[in-house]
């Protein structure tokens, strides 16, 4: 072969992974960034009959259902300083009222609902709904009080059951 034929073989090569690159980087480029997912708010975790449940393995949400502003962060606060994991605060969707409290969750009978009807009031209104979220719910209303009750500081567990808890058993918060 030629010098002058191995020149343009050579710069022909050199051209070829030039428009590749390029065509690399652009589609490198013009491609969107990877989303990052939200971590779950709780993770849900067996407990078996005979074992205790703590606060610290129960996460709650809390939704203002009054004309109260704040009441929600107020509750959550008083909640976590009792050692339940911190879920989601808001307000509850709607024109929906609400007396004192209620809990909402997907199974009444659940040693997380018991443990934390403790801390709210026993008398305080327990709603299976199939619309709650993976953790407990405790919607506030305008007669709530702003302290808790002295609740239990954990529940036998009496049946084999699923609570939802922190993702990682070494939080102390869940983001929302």
């Amino acid at each position: 072969m030629s010098p002058s034929a191995r020149t343009a073989a050579t710069l022909a090569t050199l051209v070829v992974l030039l428009v590749g690159g390029v065509a690399w980087g652009f589609s490198a480029m013009t491609e969107p960034f990877p989303q990052s997912e939200d971590p779950p708010l709780c993770e849900e975790k067996e407990v078996t009959a005979g074992s205790m449940l703590n606060p610290t393995e129960v996460t709650v949400s809390v939704l203002n259902a009054s004309n109260r502003e704040g009441l929600a962060g107020r509750t959550m606060s008083l909640l976590v300083e009792e050692g339940f994991v911190r879920g989601g605060v808001g307000n509850v969707p709607g024109d929906v009222r609400v007396r004192r409290a209620e809990i909402h969750t997907t199974d009444r009978d659940s040693p997380a609902v018991q443990l934390l009807r403790s801390w709210v009031g026993s008398k305080v209104k327990i709603v299976e709904d199939p619309n709650a979220g993976p953790a407990i719910e405790v919607w506030v209303g305008d007669r709530f009080s702003d302290d808790l009750r002295k609740g239990a500081r954990n529940v036998a567990v009496e049946e084999d059951a699923v609570v939802c808890g922190p993702s990682d058993p070494t939080a102390t918060e869940t983001p929302l």
